[in-house]
């Protein structure tokens, strides 16, 4: 998978955080950021691999996430090896 399909998925992530008072609510408190600094972080690649890794620790949220986007199940994982972080990153 290519670095900019990987941020692809990883936007269309954390746009689905966004969309979601209480997972946003949660993705700050476990990544220490407010909701009005993700803007200033959210195209840089070592922050999109962070909401993949977000969303890829709890299976219904990653589940609900891939329903929603119509996207297959283990393609949020590929995008994360292919950020910085991931193990293609190695």
């Amino acid at each position: 998978m290519t670095s900019d399909r990987a941020a692809v998925i990883a936007l269309n992530a954390l746009g689905h955080i966004a969309g979601d008072e209480e997972l946003l609510r949660r993705f700050c408190r476990e990544s220490g950021m407010d909701a009005a600094g993700l803007g200033a972080v959210a195209e840089e690649p070592a922050f999109l691999g962070g909401v993949l890794d977000f969303m890829l620790a709890d299976e219904a949220r990653l589940l609900a996430f891939c329903n929603a986007h119509d996207i297959p199940p283990d393609e949020p994982a590929r995008a994360r090896r292919a950020l910085p972080g991931g193990e293609d990153d190695a």
